[in-house]
């Protein structure tokens, strides 16, 4: 039999979630929106119903590029105005690949995820790609060759490339 190397993706929404740190209400204006997302490093933020503490819509980075592209003033454009209303939410249990292909079919780079007791968390496209991503961290990706030592050098006068194409 031989051995193999199994490095298993995350199960759930839960193991790769984010927890939402930034937030914003409707009535806020893109560029207070913009600011939040540059100082908390975030590609989206998600909009929230002051009373059940639900998803009402999310905000992304897309959203105010596409505004300001259009001539549209990021200081008195409202964040009602350029979010996507309720958006497509999983849960905790949602598996990663039920996630990536919900992201896949909704052209979606973010995914809310919620609970019983509202939003818990939210899931990028960079969470589930890493997730996803099986591999050996002894051997290159597919289709990637690492150098052999006798390959490089540090001969004044000569690349490596020449050396190579010998």
């Amino acid at each position: 039999m031989s051995e193999q190397t199994n490095i298993a993706a995350p199960a759930t929404a839960a193991d790769v979630m984010r927890p939402p740190l930034t937030t914003v209400g409707q009535e806020g204006h893109a560029a207070a929106a913009a600011y939040l997302m540059k100082h908390a490093g975030a590609t989206a933020l998600m909009v929230l119903d002051a009373w059940t503490d639900q998803p009402v819509g999310i905000i992304t980075e897309a959203d105010i590029s596409h505004a300001a592209a259009d001539g549209k003033d990021v200081n008195t454009t409202r964040i009602y105005e350029l979010m996507t209303t309720r958006p497509t939410v999983i849960t905790t249990t949602t598996s990663v690949r039920d996630a990536a292909k919900i992201m896949t079919s909704g052209h979606f780079r973010h995914l809310p995820v919620v609970s019983d007791a509202g939003l818990v968390g939210i899931v990028d496209i960079t969470d589930v790609c890493r997730a996803l991503l099986e591999y050996d961290v002894s051997q290159p990706p597919t289709g990637t060759a690492e150098p052999e030592c006798s390959q490089v050098t540090d001969t004044p006068g000569t690349r490596p490339s020449e050396k190579l194409a010998s």
